[in-house]
């Protein structure tokens, strides 16, 4: 199992900006933040729910590839929330609310691109 993830992102402050309004409809939060003179190097923030932060970001800077990264959601309308969230946070589209049947009957998901590139989605796997 995972405790947690992270990943560098080009602009950390615009990057916190955006999963800070992104995550909020997966019941996601910053959690923690820890700043260049207690790490002795970039700074980093860490979202979560309950508490845990579970996934971070670095200002590192950008990566070369991006990443995918999918949070799993209670329902469809959390993940049609994070969608509009995301996209109103400065997201681009990478792929609409909606049935990817593809990987079994009742994965609903979305996928948005944060500033950086990186694809993050949203899924739900209970039916309707």
């Amino acid at each position: 199992m995972i405790d947690h993830m992270g990943f560098s992102v080009s602009d950390y402050e615009r990057a916190k900006a955006f999963y800070t309004t992104a995550l909020a409809p997966l019941g996601y939060s910053l959690i923690m933040e820890v700043t260049q003179e207690q790490t002795g190097h970039d700074p980093a923030c860490g979202f979560g729910a309950d508490g845990k932060p579970d996934f971070w970001i670095g200002g590192e800077g950008k990566l070369n590839k991006p990443v995918h990264v999918a949070i799993r959601a209670q329902d469809r309308a959390t993940v049609d929330a994070f969608y509009k969230a995301a996209l109103a946070a400065g997201g681009r589209d990478n792929g609409p609310p909606g049935i990817r049947a593809h990987y079994h009957p009742n994965y609903y998901g979305a996928f948005v691109l944060d500033p950086d590139g990186h694809n993050i989605e949203a899924v739900c796997h209970a039916p309707a």
